[in-house]
């Protein structure tokens, strides 16, 4: 899309498809520095194994005036909510950590990084969820709970507790008959 975008005639782009591991590795196999005006790390930190040493390593190739993007589910969401109440129960696998963006503050505190953080609120329609069968409504459990066919293979009283959970404040918000999952952002910007 971007090549066919015809405004960005004078903009070069190099797409490298690896892992924040796998860029770092690559870098150091090269034996490259380079230092970036802007890296943002857009849902990224729920895939990486070693949190704090990623936003060092990324932190350390920002120029002087440049900026680091972090961009996680809020700490004020359902999504935390979700992760604190039932993430022991839910099979976590390698590829994925619950992280927030509350969890933060004391990583980059502890790292002595200058940071802000903002709150992005967002809204989730997760009504389906609740319809006996629906296929988007399953759909959406898998990924609300980040296992494959949630709905078949739950234990049922964990099912009905974490649809219990979805309902409550918490996590979600009753309008217009619609139940709203709360899906707000937590946008971190480190400074150099």
């Amino acid at each position: 899309h971007v090549a066919q975008t015809s405004n960005l005639g004078n903009v070069k782009f190099t797409w490298h498809n690896e892992t924040a591991y796998e860029y770092e590795s690559r870098m150091n196999a090269e034996k490259k520095s380079k230092k970036w005006d802007f890296i943002h790390m857009i849902q990224v930190l729920y895939y990486v194994k070693d949190i704090p040493a990623t936003i060092r390593y990324f932190h350390s190739l920002l120029e002087s005036q440049a900026k680091l993007l972090i961009i996680l589910v809020s700490g004020n969401s359902g999504w935390e909510t979700l992760w604190k109440k039932y993430g022991s129960s839910l099979p976590l696998n390698d590829l994925c950590s619950y992280i927030s963006s509350g969890d933060l503050p004391r990583i980059l505190d502890s790292a002595g990084l200058k940071y802000q953080l903002y709150e992005l609120p967002s809204h989730m329609d997760i009504t389906s969820c609740f319809i006996e069968g629906d296929k988007d409504g399953e759909l959406l459990l898998d990924f609300l709970t980040e296992t494959r066919e949630f709905s078949k293979t739950a234990p049922p009283e964990l099912k009905q507790q974490v649809l219990e959970e979805l309902r409550k404040p918490g996590c979600s918000e009753n309008r217009d008959g619609k139940v709203l999952f709360n899906n707000n952002l937590g946008v971190i910007v480190i400074e150099p």
